[in-house]
């Protein structure tokens, strides 16, 4: 069966009210706290809507667990309790957290391993500490374990389950978003002590992370910031390049990447200051790049 045949099939029905209620919690969880991918899933079929939720949605609790803990030892332990929740051993524990039992049913329903995941919650081991991020190669690495993983897991799903193939474009797209948000996020991760700008970036620009956690704004700095934009650039100019490649009923997965270059427009401005500046779009500018993103795709395909 090809993924064009499958898309139409509609998703077996939410069987009971706890389910159901789960995965309306998961919406809830993404419109709060993941804009970008919301508006992006209201442009997926709606069947396909509540997997998504629940992808995005254990996401969000996983990103955010840096924000709710003081230490390092209790963000590991709530990494580890997901950890325990993926397992084949899952109990009750993990069924009556409603992100949880929202997407154990879509792992079991779209027969997606548990791996990806695992090395999600892996790699945001990283979030949890005030570590420099060594190279290029550590930086992407990070975003291909997270941000690229969460479209590939997209796409499956999308898909019904089957094999998209599209593995190399997942992993530019992943790479492309996730750069973005940390250049987005810079000024509330100096605030607490963290720099994701590769540390070799860093040397070469001539600037310290003591002068980044100070608040220092600089020339240096700048073509630092500059350098990470070019990064994230590059790999959507790869993106787009292949852009005809990705098959219509999973390009929802991608539609956040939209997203990308109206903010990096933002940070390109002559008036951009790296601690202050906020860099965003409104919900209807978000929903305007998105929808736009949608036609092109279709158009594309």
């Amino acid at each position: 069966m090809t993924i064009a045949s499958r898309h139409h099939q509609p998703i077996a029905e939410i069987e009971t009210a706890p389910l159901a209620s789960a995965f309306e919690a998961c919406r809830a969880v993404v419109r709060a706290e993941d804009p970008d991918r919301y508006a992006a899933i209201l442009f997926a079929p709606a069947p396909s809507r509540p997997p998504l939720f629940a992808l995005y949605a254990f996401n969000c609790e996983i990103a955010r667990v840096r924000d709710i803990v003081s230490e390092a030892i209790p963000g590991e332990i709530r990494h580890q309790w997901w950890r325990e929740a993926l397992s084949c051993a899952a109990g009750e524990a993990a069924r009556s957290h409603p992100v949880a039992a929202a997407l154990l049913d879509t792992m079991r329903r779209f027969r997606l391993p548990p791996e990806p995941f695992l090395n999600l919650i892996e790699a945001r081991s990283f979030d949890l500490y005030d570590d420099p991020m060594p190279t290029w190669l550590d930086l992407e690495g990070y975003c291909g374990e997270t941000s690229s993983a969460l479209i590939r897991l997209a796409s499956i799903i999308l898909a019904g389950g089957e094999e998209p193939g599209s593995a190399a474009l997942c992993g530019q797209a992943g790479v492309t978003y996730a750069i973005t948000g940390l250049l987005r996020a810079f000024p509330i991760h100096a605030r607490r002590q963290q720099c994701y700008v590769p540390h070799e970036v860093l040397i070469a620009c001539g600037v310290t992370h003591e002068e980044i956690f100070e608040g220092k704004d600089s020339e240096r700095l700048r073509a630092a910031l500059a350098a990470m934009r070019e990064r994230a650039r590059g790999h959507l100019l790869t993106l787009r390049a292949s852009i005809r490649e990705i098959h219509p009923a999973i390009a929802p997965a991608f539609y956040p990447v939209t997203l990308c270059e109206p903010l990096l427009r933002q940070m390109e401005r002559p008036d951009y200051d790296p601690f202050e500046s906020y860099i965003g779009l409104s919900p209807l500018g978000r929903l305007w790049h998105i929808a736009r993103g949608a036609w092109l795709s279709r158009r594309a395909g």
